[in-house]
C-alpha cells in the first residue's frame, strides 16, 4: 500500500481550513461551561429552582455526548465538510434560540438542539485535520486545534460573568451568533469536499448506542440530583446506571457482529495507540472536571471571592495552555509523541498535587495561582500530541469513526469524572465538617461544645456540609457570647470544606498516573509513523 494522494486545495495550504474549524470548537468548548455563571441569574429570570436551571447545562452535555459516535461516521459516510456545516447552522440557530427563550423549559430544548450542532460538528474537526494535512504536519495543526481547549475552557467563565453582569444573561448565548456566521462564512469557501465511503447505515447500532450513552450519561450526570437513589416510581439511579450497561455491552456485541460496516468498527482498538489515547482522554477529561468543580466551589466559599474573580483565577493557566499546545503539537511531529504526553501528565499529576497542598483556608491567592500554571502547561503538552496519537494511522475510511470514539471517551470521562468528584466531596464533608467543628469548639463555653458539634455533625449527614452547621444559639446567650459561635462555625466551615476539597483534589492525581501509564506504554517512534492508510483513497483529490 502507499500513501494517500495529498488533497486538492486549489492551490491554498493545507492551515486554511483551520480557522473555521477551531471557530466553531472554540463555540462548543465555551458552551459546556459558559453557563456556569449564570445559574443564580438564570434561577431569579425564570423563577425555576436549582435542579431545573442545572438542565440549562445537562442537556446541552447529554446531547453532545450521545451523539458523538453516531455523528462521527455520518462524517465518514457524507464527508466532514457537509456535517461540519450543518452542525454550524443548527449551533448558531439554537444559540439565537436559547437567547429568545421565554421559560426555562425552552431554554432546556434549546441547549438540547445546541448539544446537537456540537455533536455534529466535534468529530469533523479531527478527521478533517488529520485527512488534510500530511503526516509530518499534523501535529502541528493539531496543537493548534488543541490550543483551542485550553482557552476555551477558562473564557466561557470569564465571558460568562462579564456578559452577565454588563449586558445580561442572553449575551451568553447571542455572542455565539457573530462567531458563527464567521465561521460558516469561512468553512463554506475553505473546507473541501473529501471522498465519501459507502457503506450500509447500521441503524440497530446508531440506537443501541444512542440509548446505551443517554443511560449512562443521564445516570451519572444527574445520579447526585437523586442522592444516587430513587428518580420516580420503581426507576432508580442504579437501575438507570445498570440498564445502560446492559443496552452498551449489546451494543459491543452487534458491533462484533457486523465488523468493517459496524457504527464503530472494533478494529479501531486493535491499534494499540488508538486504545490507549482513548483512556488517557477519557483520564484527562476526569481530571479537568475533578479539578474545576472543588477548587471553584473552595474559591467561592472558602476564599470569599465572586464568580468572576474565581474565575480569573485560572486565567493565566489556560493563558498558558493556549501557547504551549501549537510547541506540543510542532514537538510531536519530531519526537515521539507518547513523550509529550508522558511528559504533560506527570507534570499535570505534580501541579494538582502541589495545589491541594495549598488549598487552605487563609491561602494567599498568587499561591494558587503558580500550581494552576503548571496545570496549564500540562494540558498543553497533553492535549493535542494525544489527538495526534489516537488518530494516526488509522484507515481513512474510519477516521470519522475514530474521532468520534476519542471524542466520546474524553465526553463520558468527563461525565464520571463529576459524578465521581461529587460524590468524594460529599463524603469527605461528612468527615470533616465535624472534625473541623470539633477542633474550633475547644475555644467556646463548656456548656456550648456539644451541641455545636452535634449541630455539624448532623448537617452533614444530611449533606449539608457547607452550610454552616444545624445548630441554634439558645435565645440568652450573650451577644458577645453569640458573634464568638458565629465565627466559629465560620472558621469550621472554612477550614472542613478546605480540607475535603484537597482531598478530592488529591484523588484526580490518582487518575492522572493512569493517564501517564497508558502514555508509557503506547508505542514508540514519532507520531506519524504507523501503518498506511487504505489505498482506495490513493489519488482521490477532493473536488
Amino acid at each position: 500500500m502507499t500513501a494517500p494522494a495529498p488533497v486538492d486545495l486549489g492551490g491554498r495550504s493545507p492551515w486554511s481550513i483551520l480557522p473555521p474549524l477551531c471557530l466553531g470548537f472554540f463555540m462548543i468548548m465555551v458552551d459546556t461551561t459558559i453557563v456556569n455563571i449564570a445559574v443564580p441569574t438564570l434561577q431569579e429570570a425564570f423563577d425555576a429552582s436549582l435542579v431545573t436551571v442545572g438542565w440549562v447545562n445537562s442537556a446541552y452535555l447529554l446531547t453532545f455526548a450521545v451523539l458523538l459516535l453516531v455523528t462521527g461516521r455520518l462524517g465518514d459516510r457524507f464527508g466532514p465538510r457537509p456535517v461540519f456545516v450543518t452542525g454550524l447552522v443548527v449551533f448558531t440557530i439554537a444559540s439565537l434560540a436559547c437567547g429568545l427563550a421565554g421559560s426555562v423549559g425552552m431554554l432546556i430544548v434549546a441547549r438540547a438542539v445546541q448539544g446537537v450542532g456540537g455533536a455534529l460538528m466535534t468529530p469533523q474537526t479531527m478527521a478533517m485535520i488529520t485527512r488534510v494535512f500530511p503526516a509530518q504536519k499534523r501535529g502541528a495543526a493539531l496543537g493548534v486545534w488543541g490550543s483551542v481547549a485550553g482557552v476555551a475552557t477558562i473564557t466561557g467563565p470569564v465571558l460568562g460573568g462579564i456578559l452577565v453582569e454588563s449586558v445580561g444573561w442572553e449575551w451568553i448565548f447571542y455572542v455565539n451568533i457573530p462567531v458563527g456566521l464567521v465561521a460558516l462564512w469561512l468553512a463554506v469557501r475553505t473546507l473541501p469536499a473529501l471522498p465519501t465511503h459507502a457503506r450500509t447505515f447500521d441503524g440497530p447500532g446508531v440506537v443501541l448506542s444512542v440509548v446505551g450513552l443517554a443511560l449512562l450519561v443521564f445516570g451519572l450526570q444527574e445520579g447526585g440530583e437523586y442522592a444516587w437513589g430513587t428518580i420516580a416510581g420503581p426507576i432508580s439511579v442504579p437501575l438507570v446506571i445498570g440498564a445502560g450497561v446492559l443496552v452498551s455491552a449489546a451494543f459491543v456485541l452487534w458491533q462484533r457482529h457486523r465488523g468493517d460496516d459496524a457504527l464503530l468498527p472494533l478494529k479501531l482498538f486493535v491499534q494499540r495507540n488508538f486504545a490507549l489515547a482513548n483512556v488517557a482522554g477519557a483520564a484527562v477529561s476526569f481530571a479537568m472536571t475533578g479539578i474545576f468543580f472543588p477548587f471553584t466551589l473552595y474559591l467561592q466559599q472558602v476564599l470569599g471571592l465572586s464568580p468572576l474573580h474565581a474565575a480569573l483565577v485560572g486565567l493565566p493557566g489556560s493563558l498558558i495552555s493556549g501557547v504551549v499546545a501549537p510547541f506540543a503539537g510542532r514537538l510531536s511531529d519530531r519526537v515521539a509523541g507518547k513523550w509529550v504526553v508522558f511528559t504533560g501528565f506527570v507534570v499535570l499529576a505534580a501541579s494538582i498535587g502541589i495545589l491541594a497542598t495549598q488549598v487552605q483556608p487563609d491561602v494567599a491567592v498568587w499561591r494558587l495561582v503558580v500550581p494552576m500554571l503548571g496545570f496549564g502547561v500540562g494540558t498543553g503538552l497533553v492535549f493535542s500530541p494525544l489527538g495526534n496519537l489516537a488518530t494516526t494511522g488509522l484507515d481513512q475510511r474510519n477516521a470519522g469513526a475514530g474521532a468520534g470514539a476519542f471524542n466520546t471517551t474524553r465526553q463520558v470521562g468527563g461525565v464520571i469524572g463529576s459524578a465521581v468528584v461529587v460524590a468524594v466531596l460529599t463524603s469527605r464533608l461528612a468527615s470533616t465538617m465535624p472534625a473541623a467543628a470539633q477542633d474550633v469548639a475547644q475555644d467556646l463555653p463548656t456548656e456550648l461544645r456539644g451541641p455545636f458539634v452535634d449541630g455539624f455533625r448532623q448537617a452533614a449527614a444530611e449533606g449539608l456540609g457547607a452550610a454552616g452547621g444545624g445548630f441554634d444559639l439558645p435565645a440568652d446567650v450573650p451577644a458577645t457570647v453569640a458573634d464568638q459561635v458565629r465565627a466559629a462555625a465560620q472558621a469550621a466551615v472554612e477550614a472542613g470544606f478546605a480540607t475535603a476539597a484537597a482531598q478530592t483534589l488529591a484523588v484526580t492525581v490518582g487518575v492522572l498516573l493512569l493517564g501517564a501509564a497508558c502514555a508509557f506504554a503506547m508505542r514508540g517512534g514519532l507520531s506519524h509513523v504507523g501503518p498506511p492508510a487504505a489505498a482506495d483513497e490513493v489519488g482521490t483529490a477532493a473536488r
